[in-house]
C-alpha cells in the first residue's frame, strides 16, 4: 500500500482520535504515578469498558444470516501473533495483516471479535505488567481504531427498511471526559441508517442549545462514571423542555445505568439498553411504535 494512499486513508480526523484514546489513559497514567488507590479505573478497565466496544461494534448488522458467514475462523495462535503487530507496525501494514484473514474468507465480525478485541486487551495487559509504556499503547490502540474504521467503512450501513432516516444525537453527561462510549453508539446508529451526530465534552448550555436548534428524533445520553440521579433527570427534563421536537426519545446508558437499568424510568428516559446493538434496536422499536400510534389518531 503506497504511502500517499495510507496518508490519505487515515488521516482524516486521526488527531482527534487520537487524543480521545489518549485522555483517559492518560488520567489512569498520572494516577498510578500518584498511587491513588482510591480510584477504581485502570487502562484495562477503560480498554474493557470504552474502546473494546467499539472495535466490537463495527460489524453492527443484526442479520442472523450476516452474523452465520463466519466461515473461516481465526485462531489462538493467529490471534496471539497479531496481538503484539500494533506496537510495531504502522496502521496502513496492520490493515494488509487484516486484509490477508479477509482475503482468505475471514467475516468483518471474525476481525473485530477475533482479532482486533483481543488484540487491544492484549495492550492493556503488557501495559499493566509493564510491557510496553504509554505512548506504545495509545499508539497501539488508535492503530486497531484506524483499522478498524476502513474495515467498517467497506460493509454496507444496515439501513432497516428505513424510507428517511431518524435523526439521533448522542453525548456523554456534561462535565464527563470520557467519549468513547458516545463515539461508539454514534457510529452504530449510523451504520444502522440513522443520520446521527456525536457532541464531544459539551457544556450543558452547547448541548441544550444543539437539541433546541433541531428537531432530533432522539437523544441519547452517555454515563462513564456514576452521577447523581437528580442531576441526570434534571437534565432530561431540561432535555424535553427546550426540544424542537417534543416528543423526542430519550435513551440512556453507560456503567451506572447498566447496573441498575430501572434509574432510566426514574430519571425520565424512554429507555437504555445493554449495549450499542440494543440500544439500536430499542430506538427503532419505540419510534416505529410511536409513528403507528400517530397513524392510528389520523
Amino acid at each position: 500500500m503506497g504511502e500517499s494512499k495510507a496518508s490519505s486513508m487515515f488521516g482524516a480526523g486521526s488527531a482527534v482520535l487520537r487524543g480521545v484514546i489518549s485522555a483517559p489513559l492518560e488520567a489512569v497514567r498520572r494516577r498510578g504515578s500518584a498511587a491513588n488507590p482510591d480510584q477504581p479505573d485502570s487502562v484495562n478497565a477503560i480498554i474493557e469498558g470504552e474502546i473494546i466496544p467499539r472495535l466490537l461494534m463495527a460489524h453492527t448488522s443484526s442479520d442472523v444470516q450476516a452474523r452465520s458467514k463466519r466461515s473461516r475462523t481465526i485462531s489462538a495462535d493467529e490471534a496471539s501473533r497479531f496481538a503484539v503487530l500494533p506496537l510495531r507496525l504502522e496502521a496502513a501494514s496492520l490493515l494488509e495483516e487484516v486484509d490477508a484473514f479477509i482475503t482468505k474468507g475471514a467475516s468483518v465480525e471474525t476481525i473485530c471479535l477475533d482479532l482486533l478485541a483481543p488484540a487491544a486487551r492484549k495492550l492493556g495487559e503488557m501495559w499493566e505488567s509493564d510491557e510496553c509504556d504509554f505512548l506504545d499503547v495509545t499508539m497501539g490502540l488508535w492503530r486497531l481504531q484506524e483499522v478498524m474504521r476502513e474495515v467498517a467503512a467497506r460493509s454496507p450501513a444496515v439501513m432497516g427498511g428505513m424510507n428517511l432516516p431518524y435523526t439521533a444525537l448522542f453525548s456523554p453527561m456534561p462535565g464527563d471526559n470520557h467519549n468513547f462510549g458516545t463515539l461508539m453508539i454514534e457510529e452504530v446508529f449510523a451504520r444502522g441508517g440513522w443520520r446521527s451526530e456525536a457532541l464531544v465534552k459539551p457544556e450543558r448550555r452547547e448541548l441544550l442549545d444543539r437539541l433546541a436548534r433541531q428537531p432530533f428524533d432522539l437523544i441519547g445520553l452517555t454515563l462513564a462514571r456514576d452521577c447523581p440521579s437528580a442531576a441526570l433527570g434534571n437534565l432530561i427534563k431540561a432535555v424535553r423542555n427546550v426540544s424542537a421536537n417534543p416528543h423526542i426519545i430519550v435513551l440512556v446508558g453507560g456503567r451506572m445505568i447498566n447496573e441498575n437499568p430501572g434509574v432510566a424510568i426514574e430519571v425520565g428516559a424512554d429507555g437504555t439498553g445493554a449495549d450499542a446493538l440494543a440500544a439500536l434496536e430499542l430506538a427503532n422499536s419505540l419510534l416505529k411504535t410511536a409513528a403507528t400510534r400517530h397513524l392510528n389518531l389520523l
